[in-house]
């Protein structure tokens, strides 16, 4: 491609050199730079790109492009462009001859829900009939095809070549996580969805290298609606009317039935059945009433099947009957995920790592659980969560909490501990410190009792545990066989 083409939607200046150059790539990191790549200078929260260039020049880059003033402009054509994230997105939809305009996209946000929604919807258009790619939290597919997810919404140019390889694969539809941050990092910028769904939106994700405020935080998230085609909206959650007032899309409505309903939503929840199996309702539309069940318990998990059920029907492309198989049959990884056990108490894993889904899982293992409900949590280290809140809430919803550590990155585990046993504290509930994940399993499991439900919190899909020094392998699945076998 000729770099001329390449840069043809952007705002730019020629610094030096010939923008007739050939390109036969496009890269944001030098270690990947390949004779005749244009090597995109992204400023990010660690590493500046603009500090690599002459490691691309040594690699053959045919062009560089730039956001900042540099010396030496040798060797390459550069170009320099008011913001070079946008400038990866708008190249990289050319580069890949716009994949997304061919597609069929349905885009999912919101704090929580996201993961959940996305894989009940794969499961719905897997039930039509219907190949679908997934890019996400867990992991990105083609088909049935997986891949290992970095980051819930991958850069520009990763994500346009996930689109282009789907199609490639004669996959022309996708269900994608959009994260705040993949939209504030013009991450999916230049990408065309026909659904847009917002799941809910709490405090999380507030503080240094995320967002400064929740305003903030919410205007991120409404700008899917702006690109979108439909739009379907939480409206039982507070920011829904901000979202939705800042939407140009078509827009509607789920929610569950309350007493003196003011506005009645598209979508109606109405005769919900909790259950230790799952949770059952009559979801209410202009396509009928039906009965949906799911073996995924709580009331968010009404949420999540309400939020699958109405963008696969918005969709004018599913059935009730595929929306009805499709959400019974759906299992999401680390999501009030059980765990075999040879015993009369029962497991979970569950990726709850903030005060809202805490409440979540609590309240609904509290639904149905015979006896004591037991919560294993920590807090990620290097984030700004309010951890005195998260050993308050544990403290208020489970009958014995275990604080032990989560992925401690750069500070003191037990650091992180004393922080959340403050909160904790302002409780009666009972709980102990164990700063060793494992040794804080293997104390749960030693001193399991009758009718017990014990809730494994934070780490959830994840397989690894992230120290100062070093990252582990921790499957909580695995850790959980290794000591029952132990114990025998």
């Amino acid at each position: 491609m000729i770099l001329r083409d390449a840069v043809k939607n952007l705002n730019y200046k020629l610094l030096y050199g010939n923008p007739d150059v050939e390109i036969s790539d496009v890269t944001y990191d030098s270690r990947k730079v390949k004779p005749g790549s244009l090597f995109v200078c992204i400023d990010g929260t660690v590493n500046d790109g603009h500090k690599y260039i002459q490691n691309a020049i040594n690699s053959g880059a045919a062009a560089i492009l730039v956001q900042k003033d540099v010396e030496n402009m040798q060797g390459a054509t550069f170009l320099k462009t008011e913001n070079t994230r946008y400038a990866l997105a708008s190249i990289s939809d050319i580069f890949f001859k716009s994949p997304s305009k061919k597609m069929n996209i349905t885009g999912v946000t919101g704090t929580k829900g996201k993961t959940t929604v996305t894989y009940m919807l794969k499961n719905i258009y897997k039930r039509a009939g219907i190949e679908t790619g997934l890019v996400g939290t867990i992991q990105n597919m083609i088909g049935n095809q997986a891949q290992y997810a970095e980051r819930t919404t991958p850069e520009a140019y990763d994500l346009q070549l996930l689109f282009a390889k789907m199609l490639d694969n004669g996959i022309d539809t996708c269900i994608m996580e959009v994260s705040s941050q993949g939209i504030y990092l013009d991450r999916v910028a230049c990408i065309e969805y026909e659904i847009g769904v917002f799941t809910n939106l709490s405090r999380d994700h507030i503080g240094p290298g995320e967002h400064a405020d929740m305003e903030d935080y919410a205007s991120q998230k409404a700008k899917l609606f702006k690109r979108c085609k439909k739009g379907l909206f939480n409206i039982d959650n507070e920011y829904a009317g901000y979202m939705m007032k800042n939407a140009s899309c078509e827009k509607y409505t789920y929610g569950i039935e309350k007493e003196n309903m003011e506005i009645k939503p598209d979508f109606l929840a109405k005769n919900i059945v909790k259950t230790a199996k799952g949770v059952s309702f009559t979801m209410e539309s202009k396509f009928g009433e039906e009965l949906i069940e799911t073996c995924i318990p709580g009331k968010f998990s009404v949420y999540n099947a309400l939020a699958a059920a109405g963008a696969a029907l918005l969709s004018g492309k599913i059935s009730m009957k595929a929306v009805k198989e499709g959400i019974a049959e759906a299992k999401v990884p680390g999501r009030a995920e059980p765990v075999k056990v040879n015993g009369d108490y029962s497991v979970i894993i569950d990726y709850a790592h903030n005060p809202d889904s805490f409440i979540n899982i609590l309240t609904a293992v509290k639904d149905y659980a015979k006896g004591r409900v037991v919560f294993l949590f920590g807090c990620g280290g290097d984030k700004r969560r309010p951890r005195e809140l998260m050993g308050e809430t544990a403290g208020k919803y489970a009958d014995f909490s275990i604080i032990t550590s989560d992925n401690p990155r750069t500070e003191d585990p037990l650091s992180i501990m004393l922080d959340l046993e403050k909160g904790i504290k302002k409780t009666d509930g009972k709980y102990i410190l164990i700063v060793d994940r494992r040794e804080a399993i293997r104390y749960a499991l030693e001193h399991a009792q009758p009718g017990d439900v014990i809730i494994l919190a934070g780490k959830g899909h994840e397989t690894y545990q992230i120290f100062k020094d070093k990252t582990i392998h921790f499957d909580e699945r695995e850790v959980v066989a290794e000591i029952l076998e132990e114990m025998k």
